[in-house]
């Protein structure tokens, strides 16, 4: 018999934490949550300060009688679930479930799974924090009386399967107005002067400024010819070099928003899986005999870019060894955000001795790249600033003006380990220029006159979303991956080239909560209803003060809604052509994932078909087809022939009508990050590219 029961949530993570405490502490898992609100009714009682109804939810029946027959022969029992509201919530149901005091030094919590780390938790064990459970059973409460009302609308006036809820909505909202944004931008023309020029053999470019006096923008062609026709000849004078020194700072370690983002822009990795990895990482991976089972990094649900002082002397360390004293930051307090509730460290790895190369045999492909990008993060966060040096050169001729940028590497700093990724498609090579001054006389090898359109906003891919909602106060980080999902499972958006497309069914869910219930889409009232929830946490507020202030006036919206929300007939619409299988009409139905195709006669008959899209371009391989845009298993967009299986041609790229004027053999839209290129399949040839 073990002296003491200690209770975490994961499996894995039982293993690893009862290595660490020895034979007199037993360790079991939960698998997360073992009480919750009934799914099959509201389960909250609005006439009675909004009681909660919780049951033990279903299938974990067994889980719960195992613990409670562990807990009853144990001389002691310890809730460890994770350090954030929702593990306090687990670490209370348990506790009622099991019997034990909540006011008793029955909590523990950890921000790594380390020996050190778990030794020293169990030497500070208190009482459970009722703060952090009441604001996260506001938020549970809140969400179930948004969701389980408005949903029931939504089903009786649309269809079923819908649903509406706080941060999901907001986010459908935001995808919806960029969208709105895109399709009502009207671009506007403008031109740039690209110049490339020549000192001493070496070529660099620059692009026309304007005067001496003022920087001029080109809105049309006719202002190009008169900038070209005040230039005289092709040499040009260096008139005025401004040299500086210019500092870039690291970024901070990873929260939960930023890891998200990151992995999502340099390992291509969603939202979910970055979790999921994170997850992993987080509860043990087994190293081997030398260590066993590890957590090899910090709880990966934060928003806090703050550093133990003891990972910072160990980083330190590290970072004179590897590469000099002088690549060591200045001490500096880390910025923290102002909605950032700080309850724990950044996501770090737990030993900076922990190199990913020493891991790179023992860790999947996946989790070798997420350990890599979190290890190198926070070394770089605890080095020194890059320093650079920036030159800007203006050539003159005439009264025309172009001017030059260059940067140099001086010191790389924290540079020589990482660099963080960018939304935006820059270059962010060094521009080296020749050595210039004053009154030098340089070469026009060419000045090219180029015609641009502006752009409009682009939509947002899930690195950008979650940056967004995070810049707003909306959500935390543990919902950001999973309102991703949902709006995604609803069929509301789809994902197209990494970019969020609101669909038909998300736009006329969204229309109509906007109507009748404007609250739910109002940014800045999410806004005050999470920073309401982090009162509840600091003890400023009472839960039930909080919902009954936002309940009182929403159920007046849900009565309206009810009685005045109009029935909405989503009508199928002819396409044109028979079931093949039955003779009837097939129509375009509207689905979880958009528009498909499917026979009018169902259910008695269930043909469907995905709606194919041809591009004009006849294939290349059977010549009797044509090329259709289709979809991969991961909704990546692909060409193939609509011979398919007959003809099997398929391409990623999209072939264009018009064969390569070098070999006759077919041409294809390259993408590059300067914008579409044309380029054969076959041979070498290519067109410039064309933003």
């Amino acid at each position: 018999m073990s002296d003491y029961l200690v209770i975490v949530e994961s499996p894995a993570k039982a293993k690893t934490i009862e290595r660490y405490l020895g034979k007199k502490y037993k360790v079991k898992a939960s698998v997360g949550h073992v009480r919750d609100l009934p799914r099959s009714q509201m389960g909250v009682d609005v006439e009675n300060d909004y009681e909660p109804k919780y049951i033990t939810i279903r299938g974990k029946g067994p889980v719960l009688q195992d613990l409670k027959k562990a807990a009853k022969k144990a001389k002691k029992v310890y809730l460890a679930a994770d350090p954030d509201r929702e593990g306090e919530a687990i670490a209370w149901h348990l506790a009622n479930s099991l019997n034990v005091d909540i006011e008793s030094d029955c909590r523990v919590v950890f921000n790594e799974i380390t020996k050190d780390a778990i030794l020293e938790s169990f030497k500070h064990p208190r009482p459970i924090n009722m703060d952090l459970v009441d604001a996260q059973q506001a938020r549970r409460i809140l969400d179930r009386l948004v969701g389980y009302n408005i949903s029931p609308i939504l089903w009786k006036k649309v269809k079923k399967g819908l649903s509406a809820g706080r941060v999901q909505s907001v986010a459908l909202r935001l995808i919806i107005d960029r969208e709105n944004e895109i399709n009502n931008f009207v671009p506007e023309e403008y031109w740039t002067i690209e110049g490339q020029f020549e000192k001493d053999k070496k070529a660099f470019d620059a692009l026309y400024y304007g005067t001496e006096k003022e920087k001029v923008k080109l809105s049309n062609e006719q202002e190009v010819k008169e900038v070209l026709n005040v230039m005289k000849g092709k040499k040009f004078t260096v008139t005025n070099v401004v040299k500086k020194e210019r500092k870039r700072n690291p970024a901070p370690s990873f929260t939960t928003s930023s890891l998200q983002q990151e992995a999502a822009r340099k390992l291509n990795f969603r939202a979910r899986k970055t979790m999921m990895l994170a997850q992993q990482l987080y509860e043990g991976i087994d190293l081997g005999k030398k260590e066993g089972t590890v957590g090899l990094i910090t709880y990966m649900r934060t928003d806090s870019t703050r550093i133990s002082d003891t990972a910072k002397a160990d980083a330190q360390e590290f970072i004179t060894k590897e590469y000099g004293s002088e690549f060591i930051s200045p001490k500096k307090a880390e910025k923290q955000s102002k909605k950032a509730q700080d309850a724990h460290e950044a996501v770090r790895p737990t030993s900076v001795l922990r190199t990913p190369n020493e891991l790179k045999a023992i860790l999947s492909r996946d989790l070798f790249r997420l350990y890599k990008l979190i290890w190198e993060r926070f070394i770089a966060s605890q080095m020194a600033p890059a320093i650079l040096d920036t030159v800007a050169v203006d050539l003159k001729n005439g009264e025309a003006v172009f001017r030059a940028n260059g940067s140099q590497i001086k010191f790389p700093g924290f540079m020589k380990v990482y660099v963080e990724g960018s939304d935006d498609q820059t270059d962010d090579k060094d521009k080296l220029l020749p050595v210039l001054a004053v009154g030098d006389k340089v070469s026009a090898l060419s000045i090219e006159p180029i015609q641009h359109f502006t752009q409009p906003p682009p939509r947002y891919s899930e690195a950008r979303l979650v940056k967004t909602l995070e810049e707003l106060g909306i959500g935390r980080p543990s919902t950001y991956a999973p309102t991703l999902d949902t709006i995604q499972k609803r069929g509301y958006v789809a994902l197209e080239t990494k970019r969020f497309v609101p669909t038909e069914l998300g736009t006329i869910v969204h229309q109509l909560v906007l109507e009748f219930f404007p609250n739910i889409l109002n940014i800045e009232f999410t806004v005050q209803m999470e920073q309401d929830l982090d009162s509840i946490e600091d003890g400023q507020v009472k839960w039930v003060e909080v919902i009954d202030g936002f309940y009182k006036d929403f159920a007046k919206h849900v009565e309206h809604a009810d009685a005045e929300m109009e029935k909405i007939v989503i009508k199928d619409e002819p396409t044109g052509e028979d079931c093949e299988e039955c003779g009837s009409p097939m129509v375009y139905k509207l689905g979880r994932y958009g528009k498909f195709m499917a026979c009018s006669n169902f259910p008695d008959c269930r043909n469907t078909k995905a709606i194919i899209k041809e591009i004009g371009v006849p294939c290349p391989s059977c010549e009797t087809g044509q090329i259709v845009e289709r979809k991969s298993k991961t909704k990546r967009l692909f060409y193939g022939c609509n011979q398919y299986p007959t003809c099997e041609f398929v391409s990623w790229d999209k072939p264009i009508n018009r064969p390569c004027p070098k070999c006759n053999a077919m041409l294809v839209e390259k993408k590059l990050k300067k914008g579409i290129q044309i380029q054969c399949v076959s041979c070498d040839y290519k067109e410039d590219p064309q933003s």
